[in-house]
């Protein structure tokens, strides 16, 4: 198998690469969809989730759709000095900006902080996922430090080639509660 993060960060880059646009489409679709199925998402008033970057599985679509049921939606600001994740409540999105990588974040100045114990529900972004739910991330530990103090519900959204059977799981690496894929939710615990 793969010796180390990197090498296996670069092995799921080229296979979600080769993911086409009505493939995305569709997957990002069905994963949504048994998204909104689930106990956690019909409970949960407040949202905690990125602004998706291709080839991330699409959460516009979830983000309008957490709008039309009332609930709150807070998105992450990424804080690199200390490298840890300030959630904002994101109303329109018109109150994001391009930041590094193409990254899209709240504007600080038009969006308010919001504490971490107010998060019901909080979707875990990653490149790769075990079974296990350990989540290999885009190697900024950001979300890692966040949920080493974080309590409410976690899942991660993710297509079918970002399941893999295993990967070095460092100490501090935590798992997300569920996986959402195109056709079934892996219960991770």
């Amino acid at each position: 198998m793969f010796s180390n993060k990197s090498e296996i960060r670069a092995v799921l880059k080229e296979k979600l690469a080769g993911i086409t646009k009505p493939i995305y489409e569709d997957y990002s679709y069905k994963i949504a969809r048994q998204l909104y199925e689930t106990e956690e998402w019909k409970y949960s008033k407040v949202v905690g989730i990125t602004i998706s970057k291709q080839p991330e599985v699409d959460t516009y679509q979830i983000i309008r759709k957490a709008w039309e049921e009332g609930k709150t939606v807070v998105v992450p600001k990424c804080h690199p000095k200390d490298k840890s994740l300030i959630f904002r409540t994101l109303t329109k999105f018109s109150q994001l900006e391009s930041v590094y990588y193409g990254l899209y974040e709240p504007i600080e100045t038009q969006t308010d902080a919001v504490d971490p114990n107010e998060i019901a529900l909080l979707i875990v972004p990653g490149l790769g996922y075990t079974p296990q739910g350990y989540r290999l991330g885009f190697g900024g530990g950001y979300y890692d430090r966040f949920l080493a103090q974080y309590s409410g519900s976690t899942l991660s959204l993710a297509f079918h080639e970002q399941i893999i059977p295993h990967f070095p799981i460092e100490e501090y690496d935590l798992p997300v509660a569920k996986i959402i894929t195109p056709n079934q939710i892996v219960l991770t615990k």
